[in-house]
């Protein structure tokens, strides 16, 4: 099943350990692989967010499923976790 890349704007987007990162905004494009390569997501946690920048871009490969929300893998190290701080 294909959906239009548009239906995942504005989704929220959350770690498999319940973290909120922020919403997708945007979307990177690999167009010799004809696939999604990175999502642009603004509304980013405080903690996450560099100042300089507007949000964030996440690999693609990180997103375990899309519906009501996007599923991403939490990969160590990101989003930093209370232990790891």
């Amino acid at each position: 099943m294909q959906d239009d890349i548009t239906s995942l704007f504005g989704l929220d987007v959350y770690t498999n350990e319940c973290k909120h990162l922020g919403k997708v905004e945007n979307a990177v494009l690999d167009m010799d692989g004809k696939k999604i390569a990175q999502l642009a997501l603004t509304d980013v946690d405080e903690e996450l967010k560099d100042p300089s920048k507007k949000g964030i871009l996440i690999p693609y490969r990180w997103v375990m499923g899309v519906g009501d929300i996007v599923l991403v893998k939490r990969v160590v190290g990101f989003p930093p976790s209370i232990e790891e701080e």
